[in-house]
């Protein structure tokens, strides 16, 4: 006996899988699930870019529903009415806000929904008015706001034009009349007793002219790389111990900032010394043999007991795999005869002068 296929049964069954597939991605896609569902009609003033029937509706940022239906309106051709299904716990006013709002970097447009007081008629499905331009992009907003302004300097290309052209005029007269304006100037500064801050005024170190007879050289390549220094000696500032203000001293300060100065004006010593076998800057040599280390200790006025110019450095020469060759501490002082800004320059230069000469014979004697 031949045996006939089911085929109604496996027909039923494939069906319900499909429908059953269907309701669960419906279910899915409609956080409400199937529950009890309250439909409402919303009306935009102006086009809606991109909604689609089945988009999502969002109440305070929580999707409740979606869009049923999409129509355009028969007596407005800029009106769009939509019709939006959401779940009938959802807190919907008549004076609810809605809007258009976009998603994600596709720019999904959704309907949102916000807040909303008073009580909704019941019995016939309330109209939701939409806000004025919700479903406006921001590139459309940013072309409506272009297009505002271009046509405000169009109305206004001949004021602007004389407006121009009354700067140009101004600025030209101010021009001839520099000079005057300075006196009128000057004299509302002796009027009202101000007067403008005095100019700052540089001072340099002296590098020593002659540092001896090049008796022996230095036949390796080496560097002098920016000395270390503790937050208060990277200044431009005179510095001094104890810290106090002296008249002058607020508008005097060092050609560069103290480390800074301190590497230019040593390698300038060593090239007084030997020019040809003089260092460089690490950024210049790149990974020399040698390097002289510089950590600055002290470069100060010391007022007790008696006001004097002092510094301290202290030397390492290391060689390319960072071991210390040799190290000393260099330490000199120059008394002052007046605390004031070029006396005090001096006797920087004088000690450093000293401490200059010491150090190109020890890294002479080393290297």
């Amino acid at each position: 006996m031949e045996t006939r296929a089911p085929f109604v049964v496996v027909g039923a069954f494939v069906l319900a899988a499909i429908v059953a597939v269907f309701g669960f991605v419906y279910w899915l896609h409609n956080t409400g699930g199937l529950g009890p569902r309250t439909a409402y009609h919303v009306q935009f003033d102006g086009p809606v870019p991109g909604l689609l029937v089945g988009a999502g509706v969002l109440f305070n940022g929580i999707r409740v529903g979606e869009v049923t239906d999409l129509g355009l309106a028969p007596d407005n051709p800029r009106r769009v009415n939509a019709t939006i299904s959401v779940a009938s716990t959802t807190p919907v006013r008549a004076d609810t806000k809605v809007g258009l709002e976009f998603q994600g970097l596709t720019g999904v447009p959704v309907i949102a929904m916000e807040g909303g007081m008073m009580l909704a008629n019941s019995g016939a499905v309330p109209t939701l008015i939409a806000e004025p331009g919700a479903g406006q992009g921001m590139t459309q907003a940013a072309r409506d706001a272009l297009r505002k302004v271009d046509s405000v300097l169009t109305e206004n290309s001949g004021a602007l034009k004389d407006t121009i052209a009354n700067f140009k005029v101004f600025s030209e007269g101010l021009a001839r009349n520099t000079g005057k304006l300075d006196g009128i100037v000057a004299g509302l500064e002796r009027m009202t007793g101000v007067t403008a801050p005095p100019p700052k005024i540089t001072y340099d170190l002296r590098a020593p002219a002659n540092a001896g007879p090049a008796g022996k050289t230095i036949n390796v390549q080496w560097a002098i790389p920016e000395p270390t220094a503790v937050a208060m000696l990277e200044t431009q500032r005179f510095l001094f111990s104890p810290p106090q203000d002296y008249p002058g001293f607020a508008e005097a300060m060092w050609a560069d900032a103290l480390p800074k100065l301190i590497q230019a004006r040593l390698i300038e010593s060593f090239e007084n010394y030997d020019l040809a076998h003089a260092p460089l800057r690490v950024a210049d040599l790149g990974q020399p043999e040698f390097q002289l280390l510089i950590d600055v200790r002290r470069f100060r006025i010391a007022t007790d007991p008696a006001p004097a110019a002092e510094i301290g450095l202290s030397a390492r020469i290391v060689d390319k795999s960072g071991k210390v060759v040799v190290s000393r501490l260099f330490e000199e002082s120059e008394k002052l005869n007046s605390v004031a800004p070029a006396p005090a320059a001096a006797a920087f230069s004088e000690a450093f002068g000293r401490i200059a000469k010491d150090m190109i014979a020890w890294t002479v004697k080393a290297l």
